[in-house]
């Protein structure tokens, strides 16, 4: 009898564990989409400095149940050496969103309260658009399921708001789409 008790405890340990190995192991199945371009396709001139500068329509699915809040950096890698010595950044924030509501589906284009809105490398507390001034650039849109509301008021910086996210990233995922000006 105790050895059929022991046989069952150490199964029953097993299916545990096994069990909370495959949930160490889940892909991350959060997404980021838009109905105005593809993953690496061209952004439409509508979202840029040569058209109307406002943000793109975006689509969030499968946010985890347990995030209390996601944020949003759009950044460009490409920016050429004097951007990055005169705003002195290796990255230009194009903008900065967090404490948006875990619930929310989409991003309306032209939004202007989705969240808590940072500062952007320009220092405007607002979207601003690809506009690379020299050739075609990739932008990223990185979305962030957190555990947490980020304790940072309006106009944190890009930095103030990785910063905070240290640690209590639950999810995250990207759209890239690439602009070059005509």
């Amino acid at each position: 009898m105790i050895k059929e008790v022991a046989i069952i405890i150490t199964m029953f340990i097993l299916v545990i564990s096994c069990t909370s190995s495959q949930k160490q192991n889940e892909v991350s199945t959060m997404k980021l989409t838009s109905p105005a371009f593809a993953y690496n396709e061209l952004i439409p001139s509508t979202y840029t400095c040569d058209g109307d500068n406002i943000n793109p329509p975006l689509v969030i699915s499968d946010v985890p149940m347990n995030a209390k809040s996601l944020a949003l950096i759009i950044e460009d890698p490409d920016i050429p050496d004097a951007a990055k010595k005169n705003f002195n950044v290796d990255i230009w924030a194009h903008w900065v969103v967090f404490n948006i509501k875990p619930v929310a589906q989409s991003i309306s284009e032209a939004t202007k309260s989705i969240g808590t809105v940072g500062k952007n490398t320009r220092g405007n507390i607002s979207y601003g658009g690809p506009c690379p001034p020299d050739k075609e650039h990739r932008y990223f849109f990185k979305l962030y399921a957190l555990d947490i509301l980020l304790p940072l008021k309006e106009g944190a910086s890009k930095t103030e708001v990785e910063q905070a996210m240290q640690n209590h990233i639950i999810e995250q995922t990207e759209l890239m789409g690439r602009y070059k000006r005509k």
